[in-house]
């Protein structure tokens, strides 16, 4: 009596062209999603581009066109000559460049404390930081206020500032303990074995290893900074001082109804600053990190 042995089945193997094929039409899939993602981010910014360059009548019409049929500069120039631009953004790129940088730099070495440091203190300092973010604006205007009015900086540029200051270090803080977290600590102990204090071992190993969260953080307070509305409004009374954000609200008439021409073309020379402040620190975020990712 023969038996016969069932015959298995060799899996099926793909040919090296449809492996190809199918690389190829997953690569085209990805660059489809990002070509889609980067449109959705750009449309806002090419809308206010395309609406500051269209004429009165172009703007009141009732069929909206997506790009400017006769393209003006006239709302560009209608924007300068009714309000104080220039000056505007200047007052807004001290504050908000001041307020960055004071707040990273007291933000590195507390942020190092607290992650080396371990405590009770440094468990509540860091319970606080997340507990004050969660505070309303309206909270916290009230007193911010009195204070400045006893050390006399309301409607000054100085008050603002510090006002960012205590604004921006919670985020800054958070942000660089994530970072310092990242460092070996062994690279720390080889310091202290070679003699080398805790100032030095700050400044000299973890500073440069901490060069793209610096970067990263000194970017996300100065944009914070920039953008911020509700302080500015109360603090500052004197339009020759006032900041981006809140001239932008002066193209609003009583009523409610918006110049929509000048708005438009004022709205996006504000963003042209944290546009140029990313693309400028863009280059030493990325080569900060390549030469922590080698240091490390």
């Amino acid at each position: 009596m023969s038996t016969t042995t069932p015959r298995t089945r060799s899996p099926r193997t793909r040919s090296p062209r449809s492996r190809d094929l199918g690389r190829r039409a997953g690569r085209a899939g990805q660059y489809v999603a990002l070509a889609a993602y980067l449109v959705f981010l750009a449309f806002p910014l090419l809308w206010l581009i395309s609406t500051s360059l269209k004429p009165a009548q172009e703007l009141g019409s009732i069929d909206p066109t997506w790009l400017p049929q006769d393209p003006t500069l006239e709302n560009y120039r209608t924007a300068f000559d009714t309000q104080p631009l220039l000056r505007s953004a200047l007052n807004s790129l001290l504050a908000a460049g001041s307020a960055a940088v004071i707040a990273v730099a007291i933000a590195v070495p507390a942020a190092y404390v607290m992650v080396r440091h371990r405590s009770r203190v440094s468990r509540a300092g860091t319970a606080w930081i997340l507990v004050s973010q969660m505070f309303p604006l309206v909270l916290v205007i009230i007193p911010l206020f009195l204070v400045l009015r006893n050390l006399r900086l309301i409607d000054s540029l100085v008050g603002l500032v510090a006002v960012y200051v205590v604004w921006c270090l919670p985020f800054a803080l958070w942000m660089l303990s994530s970072y310092v977290r990242a460092v070996p600590r062994v690279l720390e102990e080889a310091a202290a074995v070679d003699g080398a204090g805790r100032l030095r071992t700050l400044t000299s190993v973890v500073l440069p290893l901490l060069a793209p969260g610096v970067v990263a953080t000194l970017m996300f307070s100065f944009v914070t900074a920039w953008n911020e509305f509700f302080f500015a409004l109360v603090l500052l009374k004197t339009p020759e001082k006032q900041t981006m954000s809140v001239i932008l609200t002066h193209f609003i008439g009583a009523e409610g109804v918006a110049d929509l021409g000048p708005l438009a073309a004022a709205a996006f020379l504000a963003t042209v600053p944290s546009l140029l402040f990313f693309a400028l620190l863009q280059r030493r975020l990325v080569n900060g990190m390549l030469a922590g990712a080698v240091k490390g």
